[in-house]
């Protein structure tokens, strides 16, 4: 699953001092197929104001609590899955002579589970498209509502796996795969409950997200002290509370409508309409029109004061403050104004695209096969155990620590210099990948842990400020569908290891870290060059603004 980072002051762009075009104003979508198909009537947005202060609050606390039990519970799988194979899951697959050798597992058996992790992968991913599309044309609370409705379904069907006649482990995993985006996504609005905290609400629920992976090692743990006796089927059943919970804060806590954003508040609270409306016309009694426009007048000034309360008095401060990030990305508004169709047609989708599969196949394949993959390459099955119980542990902390980071990297560094940083940490991971030594393992799981939240969060970043706003959750929503698509190629490369080089992980590491160097270096000189070429016409541009505005000066001091 990907953060997507978008300033919440970001709306905030060209509202001040001037009366701009409706579009500016517009919030951002995540629908990804919104303008293809024919416009829906939809409820406007409410303003954060109208709700009190105390139940806001609430709100937050109780949406970052739910996204810590649900958002990503499934990239816990390197956690869950030594109890799936201690319970014997998919050991029906092995043969005769590999039961005999009292192997731990088998390749069947191996490849099956990781095709579990494989699939939940792909689904969290492509489940942008339907997310984005049902949260912008019904609201955050049928959104919440459906993700609970399938977190359901796929705790039951894993905690009766054993028991039904299909596969129930795979599609149980699916279903709570598909409900993290739902109940996630959905969350995003809260970020506008209190503007000037906007961006500490989205480090909350990020933090949440990246945390939720750490429910399956506290599964784990418990599992192995009770020595089994609280089982899989015991927890998910337990579980089951998680979707009633958020179901119950959906219906009668939460929001039917997402916030406004700042940009909609703006507009609102600059609305040049004078307190005049077309049902006037029907008014005939000049005295109760006079009464009518004055109460009309007087809830529009104390909704002004309001607004001016929620936004706080920083944020001309803060507009000056994302004006500054913008220079400094050196690429931001490459494509802003361009359709989605036509912004896909450029490199710079196919670059980003191409690298985002890339890393995202790495990432995932990495998180199914550490203790394999370290088994091999220590020569030690409880050295590989303990790779994995560290990594197990280090994995969500590591998203939470690095949170506050990775704004600063983002907001403090050009584009191209972020896309440097990630290749450069992709390919010392990938180097410290495949050499045998215990100290190298340590390292490659701390920066791997580190890598990830900047990763995802780095792409997001790039696509809100090379593509905009308003087609964000078209062209986002398609990047992470096509990378979450190839990511069945972890299939592939399962086999490869396996059939083709006897279980060695390092070929086919080798590999994805010389594609990803390849792709991530032409990725970065393409921005580099874009961006040079970028400031160059803006230089010309600022001369051609400044040499206009001193010839009509000049005539007049001759004059």
């Amino acid at each position: 699953m990907s953060l997507h980072r978008v300033s919440s002051m970001s709306s905030y762009e060209q509202v001040r001092g001037a009366s701009p075009p409706r579009s500016e104003h517009r919030k951002m979508s995540f629908n990804p197929v919104g303008s293809w198909l024919p416009p829906a009537a939809q409820e406007e947005p409410a303003g954060a104001f109208t709700v009190s202060k105390g139940k806001r609050i609430l709100q937050v606390t109780l949406g970052v609590i739910y996204c810590l039990f649900a958002a990503g519970i499934v990239f816990g799988y390197a956690a869950i899955k030594p109890v799936l194979v201690k319970e014997g899951v998919y050991k029906e697959r092995c043969t005769v002579e590999e039961l005999d050798k009292s192997e731990r597992t088998c390749y069947e058996q191996e490849l099956r589970l990781n095709f579990m992790f494989t699939t939940a992968a792909v689904a969290t991913n492509v489940c942008a498209l339907p997310v984005g599309t049902l949260l912008d044309k019904y609201g955050p609370r049928v959104s919440g509502i459906v993700g609970s409705v399938l977190l359901t379904i796929g705790a039951l069907l894993f905690a009766f796996a054993s028991q039904l006649p299909f596969d129930g482990y795979i599609f149980g995993y699916l279903f709570l795969a598909l409900g993290g985006p739902f109940v996630f996504i959905s969350s995003f609005q809260l970020s506008n409950t209190f503007p000037t905290h906007s961006g500490l609400i989205l480090a909350l629920l990020t933090g949440a997200f990246d945390s939720s992976s750490a429910l399956f090692l506290v599964f784990r743990l418990i599992y192995a002290a009770s020595n089994g006796v609280f089982n899989t089927q015991k927890f998910f059943l337990i579980y089951l509370i998680v979707p009633v919970f958020i179901l119950l804060v959906q219906l009668f806590l939460m929001p039917s409508k997402s916030y406004k954003t700042v940009g909609e508040l703006v507009a609102q609270a600059e609305d040049p309409s004078n307190g005049t409306e077309p049902a006037d016309a029907d008014i005939r009694d000049d005295n109760r029109l006079s009464r009518v426009r004055e109460e009309r007048r007087m809830r529009r000034e104390s909704a002004v004061s309001e607004i001016t309360s929620l936004l706080g008095k920083g944020a001309d401060k803060q507009q000056k403050k994302e004006e500054k990030k913008k220079h400094i990305s050196g690429v931001w508004g490459a494509l802003h104004g361009r359709s989605a169709l036509q912004q896909i047609k450029t490199p710079w989708f196919w670059f980003i695209t191409l690298f985002t599969v890339v890393q995202m196949t790495r990432i995932n394949y990495f998180v199914a096969t550490i203790r394999p993959q370290y088994e091999h390459l220590l020569g030690d099955y409880d050295l590989a155990e303990h790779v994995n119980r560290v990594f197990d542990v280090a994995l969500p902390l590591g998203g939470v620590i690095s949170i506050p980071f990775v704004g600063l990297v983002l907001d403090n560094t050009s584009t191209p210099f972020v896309l440097g940083l990630l290749v450069t940490i992709a390919s010392a991971i990938g180097v410290l990948g495949v050499l045998p030594y215990l100290w190298a393992a340590y390292a490659n799981v701390t920066l791997f842990v580190v890598y990830r939240p900047l990763y995802y969060t780095a792409v997001s970043d790039y696509a809100a400020k090379v593509f905009g706003f308003h087609t964000f959750g078209k062209v986002y929503g398609l990047i992470i569908c096509l990378a979450g698509l190839f990511n069945f190629s972890q299939s592939a490369l399962d086999a490869l290891t396996h059939k083709i080089f006897r279980g060695d992980p390092v070929p086919v590491d080798v590999i994805l870290l010389l594609t990803a160097f390849i792709v991530g270096s032409a990725l970065v000189g393409f921005a580099a060059y874009q961006s040079r070429y970028m400031a160059r016409e803006c230089l010309e541009e600022e001369a051609e603004e400044a040499t206009e505005a001193t010839i009509p000066a000049a005539a007049c001091g001759e004059s």
